[in-house]
């Protein structure tokens, strides 16, 4: 599907926040974290330059600013406290309950919805420490992998991870990125798999994000994701009511609630993977 050298992902990928006009980038190139990290960015139409901070490339809207502090949703901040980054991979997201297969069988999975997007670039939204993005660089599937969280933290964790296998890791294709999954810092049709492994319940608005997603997505591009549905047709119908009201502080959706999503952003080819409380889907960009 991607023809594109990766010598120019980074001019045709990577855009400013802003306006979603194409950065200029002055540095090395590749996609990779120490090219990044000697480069500098900046938006051809707006002219806001974005820099690597630690060890990350910050593409939010808020990024430089030096007196403005936006809060996010108390579900979003939870994600950035330094002690919940520590914990998410060491015990946390393996040992996920309500079906959830395991970290293995869920990467295996998704490869195999990926299968059309062999080659080309993969987003990894909402990543956290990078657990499956790591995965997918190291597969050798993708001609770029593009780790991408709002919390600073958890990218903070997903370099720590990263320079364990310093001869895989860091001369792949691996960007981490800090961005908004509402206000994507690519282009529109720039990107050829997106993934979004248990994230959905933790958006702001599930309905931006999904519509972002289809933005970026190139025609033929695929989207996978991993949630926990509010309820299965396995949950008996006494403790349903039950379950709405302990999902309340999240979104989570049911299996038809998402398709109903998707297909509004204008994806097409639906298809799920259901086992308890867990769910897999696939939608495609027409």
């Amino acid at each position: 599907m991607a023809t594109e050298k990766s010598e120019s992902l980074e001019m045709e990928l990577l855009s400013c926040p802003v306006c979603y006009e194409p950065l200029i980038r002055k540095g090395p190139t590749g996609l990779n974290l120490q090219a990044i990290y000697r480069s500098v960015f900046e938006c051809m139409k707006c002219h806001k330059s974005y820099s690597s901070k630690d060890i990350y490339l910050d593409l939010t809207v808020t990024a430089g600013l030096k007196k403005y502090v936006e809060v996010k949703p108390a579900g979003t901040e939870f994600f950035r406290r330094p002690f919940v980054s520590f914990i998410y991979e060491r015990g946390w997201r393996q040992y996920f309950g309500g079906g959830f297969p395991g970290p293995d069988e869920e990467f295996k999975m998704a490869q195999e919805y990926f299968k059309p997007a062999k080659g080309g670039v993969l987003v990894d939204v909402s990543c956290g420490s990078g657990m499956f993005a790591r995965k997918f660089a190291k597969s050798g599937t993708y001609s770029g992998v593009v780790a991408l969280d709002f919390s600073e933290n958890m990218l903070r964790q997903c370099y720590g991870f990263v320079t364990r296998d310093p001869t895989t890791l860091l001369a792949a294709n691996l960007a981490l990125v800090r961005a908004d999954v509402s206000r994507l810092p690519f282009a529109s049709g720039s990107v050829d798999a997106v993934h979004a492994g248990a994230a959905l319940h933790c958006w702001p608005s599930p309905s931006n994000a999904v519509a972002e997603i289809t933005r970026i997505l190139r025609s033929g591009g695929i989207f996978v994701g991993t949630t926990f549905l509010r309820s299965s047709p396995s949950t008996p119908w006494i403790f349903k009511p039950f379950r709405e009201r302990i999902h309340q502080t999240n979104t989570y959706l049911t299996e038809e609630e998402l398709e109903d999503l998707c297909t509004s952003c204008g994806l097409t080819n639906y298809s799920i993977k259901v086992q308890q409380s867990f769910i897999m889907f696939s939608a495609q960009k027409p």
